[in-house]
């Protein structure tokens, strides 16, 4: 099939907020000469987030990933913690900078998330923690991982890079476990350039969170914790904010694409949907993923260089599994065969494109790209 012609489209595209606002706010930080350290701008988006996002206590971070570094330590966590090998592998890493023993486990068929089922069959006495993934912005089975954490007296970190705004069945999926952690990373549905975000229980947790944050500081003459500069500055904190006054708006945009590539791709043989069990009340459709199996006329990865001969950028998101990399593959224990499900669906999935400005018309020539290679 000969190229289309069109602008190259990547798998997301970064949503920006209104340029003429954001440098009044860049003359304010001219002004008032604050670059970090809990400026103004800092102490009004974590105030207006935490209202937005419903939830009670957040500390803003550099990026995700070391939110994640800290969210451990807050917990006090060793030993060992059982994970996905389906994510991205900021998760995984998080342990292994914390001389954490990552445990995976599989994932459940329908949504990609950690299966219960196979975390109650992985406990030992090592065992401290589990750390899962709401992946693709669908909700792991919170109730279950709850009762069996509450059970084996474990703790509980959600990676919720995908989760911003997402609520479950009984409100902000962010509320679930001892800490969740935001990306604010510049390809999800809500971003500050770079940047992330720890959603935590009471004010004390927050208070460590903070000093872990600021190297452990509590005073000019005294430092408690081996801390990190994990820090958001006033620039990203100013962009935050009038992003977040958009992001309704990048939701329904988001949810239109969504739909259509739904309707458009229904009922194609080897093509599959994610059907997560538990559906949100409130979705960010920050990812559009589908699975292609062998029934599909050609495979994923004759898909994938299919539409990128016609300018068009998907992405095999996850491939390959994080127990596929030479850093995990020699750590003990550790056989991607032993994770059937996460393994296979890194070799059918793939996500397409979807962001606020990618208009109607790319998502049918996409669709139909798609469509008639199909049979």
């Amino acid at each position: 099939m000969p190229n289309l012609n069109i602008e190259e489209v990547f798998v997301t595209q970064p949503d920006f907020p209104d340029k003429e606002k954001f440098k009044k706010m860049i003359d304010e930080i001219w002004d008032n000469k604050i670059l970090t350290n809990a400026g103004p701008f800092h102490e009004k988006f974590e105030e207006e987030l935490a209202n937005y996002l419903g939830v009670k206590n957040i500390s803003l971070f550099t990026n995700a990933t070391i939110a994640l570094v800290i969210a451990l330590q807050a917990l006090d966590i060793e030993g060992e913690v059982i994970t996905t090998p389906y994510s991205f592998v900021a998760t995984s890493h998080s342990l292994v900078w914390n001389k954490i023993k990552p445990v995976f486990v599989d994932v459940q068929k329908d949504n990609l998330n950690i299966d219960p089922k196979k975390i109650e069959s992985s406990i030992t006495d090592n065992t401290t923690a589990i750390m899962a993934v709401h992946c693709y912005g669908n909700p792991c089975d919170v109730d279950k991982i709850e009762e069996i954490a509450k059970k084996y007296n474990l703790k509980v970190i959600y990676d919720a890079a995908h989760a911003f705004g997402v609520d479950c069945h009984c409100g902000s999926l962010l509320d679930h476990g001892d800490l969740s952690v935001l990306s604010f990373h510049a390809t999800k549905v809500f971003n500050t350039l770079e940047g992330g975000a720890i959603i935590s229980p009471d004010k004390k947790t927050k208070s460590k969170i903070d000093r872990l944050k600021n190297f452990g500081i509590i005073s000019q003459t005294e430092v408690q914790g081996l801390g990190i500069n994990g820090k958001m500055d006033e620039f990203r904190s100013a962009y935050g904010l009038l992003q977040l006054s958009e992001v309704d708006r990048v939701y329904e945009k988001r949810k239109k694409i969504f739909n259509m590539y739904r309707d458009m791709l229904k009922d194609i043989k080897g093509l599959k949907f994610l059907e997560p069990n538990q559906k949100p009340k409130k979705y960010n459709y920050a990812y559009f993923p589908i699975l292609i199996s062998d029934e599909f006329a050609i495979s994923r990865d004759e898909l994938f260089n299919h539409l990128k001969a016609n300018s068009i950028y998907a992405r095999r998101y996850f491939y390959p599994l994080i127990t596929e990399y030479s850093s995990y593959k020699k750590m003990e224990d550790v056989n991607s065969s032993n994770y059937p499900i996460a393994l296979q669906a890194s070799k059918e999935i793939l996500c397409l494109p979807i962001y606020p400005n990618l208009s109607l018309e790319i998502v049918q020539i996409i669709s139909n790209l798609i469509k008639k290679v199909s049979f």
